[in-house]
Formats: C-alpha cells, structure tokens, sequence
C-alpha cells in the first residue's frame, strides 16, 4: 500500500458571481479521472464502518474498488442493489453526519468523497444511454399501495416490486418526487435527474399515480376495499410550515419556507411568465432559521432578484443544522448572516405588504431537549429594519389527511404516525410507515432508510399474514 493522501480531489463549482444570476446547478461534479484518483483514496476496510454509517446499507468499498477499476457503470449497478436513487442521494445527503463520518481515513485527514463518487457513477451510468433494469421475479399477486412519492416512497416501492409485488404509488401533487421535486432547489439537486431516477423506479414496474389526495380523492379503507390493496405505505412526508405565532404573521409578503419553494422548484416561478406561477421577491428578504431549507430558501431568494438576503437565526453559528457545504455556499454567494437575532414582529404599509421586521437580540442559555443551548432574549434589545420579503424557515410538520381520514391509525402529539421503530408498522393492520411521517423532519437518505425497511417487512407480513400472531409481532415494540 502506497502513503495515504490525507485531501481529499477537490470538486470544481461554477464562480459565485456568475451562478446567483442562474439556476443552473452549482457542484459541477467529477471528471472520470478525478473521480478514479478520489476512489483511490479509500483503503477498502475488510470491516468498512462507512456502511454501517449509510443508512441503506450501501456496500460502499465495493462500488469505490470497481471506480478504482475505472468500472464506472458496474459501480452504479452495485450502488442500486440498495438504493434506486444514487444521483438524489449522492448530491443531496449529509454525507459528512453518516458514512463519512466514520471514514477510517477521516481520522488523520478529509474522509473520503464517498456521495461525490455516488453521484458521479450514477450520472456517468445515465450518460451511456439506457440504463439497465435488473430482473424482477414472478408476481407473487399480492397489491401494495404506496402513499407518497418522496423519498422513502420511491425506495419502499423499488423494493417492493423487485420482490415480486404489484406496486403503485398515489402522489397529491401533479409530479412526484416529494420534496426531492418541490423543496430542494434546481441548482442543488436539477430536476431532470429527479425526473431520471423516478423513470428508473417505473421501468422497474412501479405505476405512479399523480394527483391523487388519499384521503381526499379515496381513503386508504377505500383503496383497500374497491382497489383491493393488500397492504399500505404511507410516507406522506412533513409538508405542513410550521409558524413562529408573532404579531403581524399574516401580512403579504410573509411566506412559509414549504410555499416559497414549492412556488420556485415544483411551479418554476423564477421563469415567470413563461410559467404561471410568480413569486415576488422584493429588494431586501430576511430567512428566519439556519437549516439546509433556511439555506435552500435565501439562495432562491437572491437568484429571484433580491438584492440582500439575510440569515437570521436565534441560535450561533455552532448550532446550526444545515451542512457545512450549504452555508459555505450560501457564505459565498453574499448572504448575510444575522445569528443570535429572532424576529418578535411584522410591520406593514397600508396595502398590508410587510415593510418592517423587529427583531431581538439574544443570548443562550443551558442546553434544551435537542442538546442545542436554548436562546434567550435579551430585554430592551429590541430593533426595527426594513424588509420587503420575509421567509419563515423553522420547521415543518407531517401532513394530517390520511391519519385524519383513516380510523385506527393513530398520530402522536407531534403529528407523526405512531409505529414500530423496527417495522415501521402502525396501529392500523396492514400499514406500514416511513419518512418524514414517522421520523418528523428529517434527510432524504435517512427517509430513503426507513423506506427500504418497511419493504423488508410488508414483503414478510405479505406472506405470513395468515399466520396466528404476526402483526403481533410486527407491532411488538410499538410505544404510545
């Protein structure tokens, strides 16, 4: 063995002058040559702990020994013996909290690029032209319906159908994808490789029903009873913004982060008028949060035509949740940063459009249930600045039609399902979760995780349902 290389191959990205005028994506990617001399980086543990820190349990010293072999196209293959969506997760997932992590070579130098080397596999395998689909087996007749089309709905149903199940996925929206479509933004995560790598989960055989509200449109009883679905996933995601309760909330030109990004991403509204959908983004905008949406969201904002975007976030630098990458980023692109500062009301002028935003220093204190130094407002701080957009980014909550309109599913006090955290399954025989709605606000690859799971065990409630016991057993670690 040759003497380690501590850096890690740099990844080139367009200039940040140029790219806050485009949507265009901004990590340019590897070239295959960099890509080979990044992969060569990687020792090839004989007890890798970087799989047991993926939570799909990517064989990953496999996939990176075939990039060192320059066996681009077979490195995909085996990436998508457990995840269907290499390109998403390669460009999307906090790499640096997961496999990365606990890369051996981390330990003396920068761990090795392993989400660099998924998406390049991925997005070279595409380049080829058709992508090659696995065999699938002999239906085993059994339906499954698949509630959702984010993330860990797109992988529950990929492992569905290569177990043999009829699969179809119900999506409110009119293009699924989840969040991957609506709340991720073209230039971190483009639209046409989401739109790829769900073409890749149809020509598995999964059918995807778009515009369709379970609870709405059918309930999932219904679905059951007149469609004759034999089990049910439901990964409905957290769609719904939570709102931070001050006085002039409800003025125009407030928005929640999910509205912003969904009018931006799913309605393209930064190519209006060609598409129907604005979103007006006046000169000055404040993001109120710190996480990869809070990031997501002040980078639409400029590429909108703001002219000033801030961050303000009641935390410190040290406590904020989104990828360091995010806020480097962002950092580069001339957002402002406004940290240990909270919003505690709106002003408006006599059309009711926001103008001003008062804000109030703060300071923290001892630590709160999420480990994080609680903030605590300093009195008398308080101060006014002009604003003409705001974004509220603090959080979101899981969606309630389908537990709503669903008897016996039940929900905890924070609107996720309650379900077994090893089956995923719920309190409704026959339904299974995962995602955001089980997990609450959490990353793609992790939803992704839990999607892959529940799979595992619908396949094994399918054909052992017969049997004494087994939901039993399935709901056994079940705690409400």
């Amino acid at each position: 063995m040759g003497r380690l290389i501590l850096n890690r191959v740099p990844m080139k990205k367009r200039d940040p002058k140029e790219r806050i005028k485009t949507f265009e994506e901004v990590a340019l990617g590897y070239t295959p040559e960099e890509a080979i001399k990044e992969a060569e980086r990687c020792i090839l543990c004989k007890r890798p702990p970087c799989v047991k820190g993926c939570p799909v349990n990517i064989d990953i010293p496999a996939f990176i020994a075939l990039i060192q072999q320059g066996k681009f196209v077979e490195a995909s293959k085996k990436i998508k013996e457990n995840n269907p969506l290499p390109a998403m997760c390669g460009r999307v997932c906090p790499q640096e909290e997961q496999c990365e992590e606990v890369c051996i070579i981390g330990k003396k130098g920068e761990p090795v690029a392993i989400g660099r080397l998924e998406r390049f596999v991925a997005d070279y395998e595409a380049a080829q032209g058709e992508v090659e689909i696995p065999e699938i087996p002999p239906p085993t007749g059994f339906k499954v319906a698949v509630i959702g089309s984010g993330p860990s709905g797109l992988v529950c149903a990929s492992e569905l159908v290569q177990m043999g199940h009829k699969v179809t996925i119900f999506e409110a929206l009119h293009k699924p994808g989840g969040v991957l479509m609506y709340g991720i933004p073209q230039f971190r995560l483009p639209k046409e490789i989401v739109a790829r790598e769900i073409d890749y989960v149809k020509r598995l055989g999964v059918e995807i029903v778009t515009n369709f509200i379970v609870g709405k449109t059918m309930t999932l009883d219904e679905l059951r009873e007149k469609e004759g679905f034999d089990a049910f996933f439901v990964g409905t995601g957290a769609g719904y913004p939570r709102f931070m309760g001050i006085p002039g909330e409800n003025l125009l030109g407030i928005y929640s982060a999910n509205e912003f990004l969904t009018r931006v991403n799913l309605m393209k509204a930064y190519m209006f008028p060609e598409y129907d959908t604005p979103v007006k983004v006046g000169d000055r905008v404040i993001v109120v949060g710190a996480g990869n949406v809070a990031m997501d969201a002040a980078r639409c904002a400029l590429r909108s035509g703001a002219s000033e975007v801030t961050i303000v976030y009641r935390r410190s630098w040290k406590e904020m949740t989104a990828r360091i990458e995010e806020i480097e980023n962002a950092k580069e692109e001339g957002i402002k940063f406004m940290i240990l500062h909270n919003p505690v009301a709106f002003y408006g002028d006599e059309s009711g459009w926001v103008r001003k935003a008062e804000l109030i220093k703060m300071e923290l204190g001892e630590p709160d249930e999420s480990g994080r130094r609680r903030p605590v407002p300093i009195k008398g701080s308080e101060f006014r600045v002009p604003v003409d957009t705001v974004v509220e980014a603090i959080g979101q909550v899981p969606n309630p039609v389908v537990p709503q309109t669903t008897p016996g599913l039940k929900t905890t006090r924070w609107g996720t399902l309650v379900s077994s955290p090893t089956t995923g399954a719920t309190t409704k025989e026959g339904v299974f979760t995962g995602g955001d709605i089980m997990t609450g606000a959490a990353t793609v690859i992790l939803a992704a995780g839990t999607g892959k799971v529940a799979a595992k065990y619908i396949d094994y409630y399918l054909r052992n349902r017969d049997k004494p016991g087994v939901w039993e057993e399935l709901t056994k670690d079940i705690k409400e």
